[in-house]
Formats: C-alpha cells, structure tokens, sequence
C-alpha cells in the first residue's frame, strides 16, 4: 500500500507524516502469505483438537499442562482486544483461541474428561515452565508496563507450551491416535509459517524487529523439529534429554509432596509396550500477529 504524502509540510510535521507511512508500509506486509497459513494451521490444529475430544469421549492422549499453558499464553496476550479497536480478522482469532481454551479445559473438569486423563504420562511440571518465562518477560520486555510484559511473557510462555504435550507423546510412544498427532503437527507447522512470515517481514523491512517473538518462536520450532525427529526415527537427542531431566523433576516434586503433604505423585513406570521411559507491541504492526 503507497501514501502519496505533501513535501511541502513543516519538518516536525513531515517527520510525523513519514513515520505514519512506515507504519502503514509496515502493515502491509504483515498481512502475508505466510501469516495467513499460519493462523489457519493454528485455527484448524484447535478444531482437531476438539474433534478429537469428542470422538474419544474423552481427553485420552492429550497433556491437560499444554491446554493451561495455552490458556495463559491467550488472556495474557490478547488483553490489547480491551485497550483498542481492531480488524475484524483479528478479533475473531483472538476470541475463539479464548474460547475453545476454556471450553477444552472444562472437558478436562467434566466427569469423562477427568476419569479418561492420563496424568501419569503428562508429567511436565508447569511450574518449570512458567518460572522461566516469567523471569524471561522481566528481563526482555521493552517496557515494564503490566500489558507489555504480560505480552512478552505470552510469547515466552508459547514457546514451552507443546513442550507437556510432546512428553506425554514420548511416553505414549506406540498409541496411534491420528487425532493427536494431527493437532502437533498443525500447533508445530503453524509456527514454522510464522517464522517464515517474520523472515518475510524482515526482509521486506530491514529495520523490523521482534527479538521476543523471535525466541520464542526458534524454541519453539526447536522442540517440533525434535517432535518430527522422534516420530520418523524412533530417537533423538532432545528426545532423551527432555525425558531424562523431566523424570528428575518429577522425583524432586515427589519428594518435596511427600514431606510437605505427606502423599508423593505416582511412580513413572514402563509403559505396557515396553518403551525405555520412566513414567506483546513495539510497533502498530506487532499486535496484528495473532
């Protein structure tokens, strides 16, 4: 999009009119090919979800830490819905991502979903995920107001969020619920295109910038590439890694519960199968990524 602007303004007041053309320029190009798909991937990746759910009955092979996890990223980023007014494009992503968060951790509370919860491979613990991304929103936000910070936690917290899930997917290794593995794949791939979509941006913008997003999103891209390893060749690195350190987490946790409760969590054991396992802005343009 091209603003054809006056040269015969005063200075201040061209410098004004040459920062809204950037802007405008800027949003341009943050409506991309790359975005769209991206959302859309997401916005299916939601869809099988809940598909999935129903056809189960129930919340069998899905991590209930994910969906908390995504229910925090979404009320923490998407508070810019109360402070300004928006495309119509955006609003309706925003709400839905909130809505179906809430209603898919409702069926964990139902009676079906609560009975059918494996917890004992949804071991991740999410205060391991959230400390970090707290004291990462701290550090790294441009601006130490409460919406700016809750935007950079967002993205931090995204970044480890399929992080319970992909556990729960290394020890249940051998299910084959294709429901389950086409919602990873869409959460994964819908990152992948943002990232593409950044680069795009990037390169059409040289002085773009979104350092956040950035970490959150090569992290993230980091554990689905693992993901896509361990599925097409039964190992990897990260694979071993994430399970060695979450099954050390989990017996700390016991530990402190034993003593402070009395009561610890159950003993991670060898699956039937026999596998190896224990069981936000600087920019108008940054609040258009959804």
């Amino acid at each position: 999009m091209v603003v054809d602007l006056p040269t015969t303004l005063p200075f201040a007041e061209l410098q004004d009119a040459e920062a809204v053309k950037q802007v405008v320029k800027m949003t341009s190009y943050s409506w991309n090919i790359f975005r769209y798909v991206g959302d859309y991937l997401h916005l299916f990746g939601i869809f099988v979800l809940l598909a999935t759910l129903a056809k189960n009955k129930g919340t069998t092979g899905i991590s209930r830490s994910t969906q908390i996890m995504y229910f925090l990223v979404f009320i923490t980023r998407y508070l810019d819905l109360l402070d300004h007014n928006q495309a119509a494009y955006l609003v309706f992503f925003k709400v839905t991502y909130i809505f179906t968060s809430v209603l898919v951790l409702f069926f964990f509370a139902t009676e079906k979903g609560y009975r059918s919860y494996e917890r004992q491979k949804d071991t991740c613990s999410l205060a391991v995920l959230l400390c970090p991304s707290i004291i990462a929103a701290l550090l790294l936000t441009d601006d130490h107001s409460a919406l700016e910070m809750l935007w950079t936690f967002s993205q931090f917290a995204e970044a480890v969020a399929m992080v319970p899930q992909y556990i729960f997917c290394y020890r249940d290794r051998y299910a084959k619920d294709w429901g389950v593995i086409l919602y990873v794949m869409c959460l994964g791939g819908y990152r992948v295109f943002y990232a593409a979509n950044w680069i795009y941006k990037k390169v059409m913008l040289p002085g773009y910038s979104d350092i956040q997003s950035w970490i959150g999103g090569v992290i993230e891209i980091c554990f689905f590439v693992d993901y896509l390893i361990s599925r097409l060749s039964g190992y990897s690195l990260l694979r071993a890694l994430v399970l060695k350190v979450d099954e050390k987490i989990h017996d700390i946790s016991s530990a402190v519960e034993l003593k402070v409760l009395g009561t610890a969590r159950p003993k991670i054991t060898e699956d039937a199968e026999g596998s190896e396992l224990r069981q936000r802005r600087k920019s108008g343009m940054d609040c258009m990524d959804v």
